[in-house]
């Protein structure tokens, strides 16, 4: 990724060169009283890093939002207007090669608590995002955080690269990030080399409300069963799948804890896998994923449902549940011999009473 000129990484942050708070304090000193109350207020500028509405400036004044909207843009224009704003070339490019150096362009949190931890100083970058010429900010919408670009083109790209991603993923898909990232690329292909890199290719995926990942690092649409952890029962769906096959709950609990560093008790556990119809009981205390083909029920029901197809054998019998329970033969046999559900034949098949 191309390095931020002028910037310097301190604590987690980007550290500018310039001083955020005389910037804009000479900013607003070359313009009316009026207009620099409004700015200041809606901004958080002043001693309280609250940033107040239209509605809330106009009761203070007694007059229309409108009214003080106007007051706003005239003052950014005359902010763009005077010497300072002039002077400040250098400050407003610096800050420009950092959002390039970010991928162009990124989401606004993220850049703000990448340039402070502090509250009056995001608003005084903010301010000057608003501010200066090169900066362009996409408001939030139900597929995108609020984010902000210095280039139009790739930012156009970007956007259009991940909505047809999501599209390419299915409700459910849960993909290594790997392959989620190559699936990207694949549609990044008109975009800048230099913003080729994971780190970016990372940063304009958080752009997106639609596309999320799991703790395991796996990715797919956001609102898939496999992404989104909301408590015991997403944390233990994760566990069982990448564990591949059915786990005991009190496996489940400790794989939760191993995996996400999230306490879980057992008996929680196994009473939250009772509740949620992703999970299928399949032995004493095993549970297995429903998607993976197992359906619920007892061993009576996994029975009738392999003959339901045609009369089977003991043997068969046995076979097939087994595809499905990990319980003993004798077990199955139990079942099998009780005639108020199943009926042996003379040529010793069974069949559903």
């Amino acid at each position: 990724m191309a390095k931020t000129t002028g910037t310097k990484k301190t604590k987690g942050t980007f550290e500018l060169s310039f001083d955020t708070a005389a910037l804009v304090k000479r900013l607003l000193a070359e313009i009316p009283s009026r207009a620099r109350e409004v700015l200041t207020l809606r901004f958080g500028l002043g001693t309280s890093a609250v940033r107040q509405t239209l509605e809330e400036i106009g009761s203070r004044w007694d007059v229309t939002r409108e009214r003080v909207r106007q007051i706003e843009a005239a003052g950014l224009d005359a902010v763009r207007a005077g010497k300072a704003f002039a002077d400040a070339g250098a400050s407003f490019e610096e800050l420009r090669k950092h959002v390039a150096g970010l991928g162009g362009i990124v989401a606004e949190e993220e850049l703000l608590a990448g340039l402070s931890k502090d509250e009056k100083a995001r608003n005084r970058i903010r301010f000057l995002l608003v501010v200066g010429s090169a900066f362009f900010r996409e408001r939030e919408t139900d597929d995108f955080y609020a984010r902000w670009h210095v280039d139009k083109n790739t930012a156009e790209r970007v956007h259009e690269a991940l909505s047809k991603l999501y599209l390419s993923l299915d409700d459910e898909d849960v993909v290594p990030e790997s392959e989620l990232m190559d699936r990207f690329l694949d549609e990044l292909k008109e975009v800048n080399d230099a913003y080729r890199n994971e780190e970016v290719l990372k940063r304009w995926l958080s752009l997106s409300k639609t596309i999320s990942v799991n703790p395991l690092a796996e990715w797919g649409r956001a609102t898939s069963s496999g992404i989104r952890t909301k408590g015991i029962r997403d944390y233990a769906y994760l566990a069982i799948k990448r564990h591949g096959k059915p786990m005991h709950f009190s496996e489940v609990a400790k794989a939760i804890g191993t995996l996400f560093n999230k306490r879980a008790h057992v008996a929680t556990t196994h009473n939250e896998l009772i509740k949620d119809s992703r999970f299928v009981l399949v032995g004493r205390g095993l549970y297995a994923l429903k998607e993976w083909g197992y359906k619920p029920g007892v061993v009576r029901d996994v029975i009738r449902e392999a003959l339901a197809k045609k009369p089977l054998t003991k043997e068969e019998v046995i076979a097939a549940v087994k595809k499905t329970r990990y319980v003993k033969d004798n077990t199955i046999l139990v079942n099998l011999n009780d005639r108020r559900y199943f009926k042996r034949s003379k040529e010793g098949t069974y069949q559903a009473a």
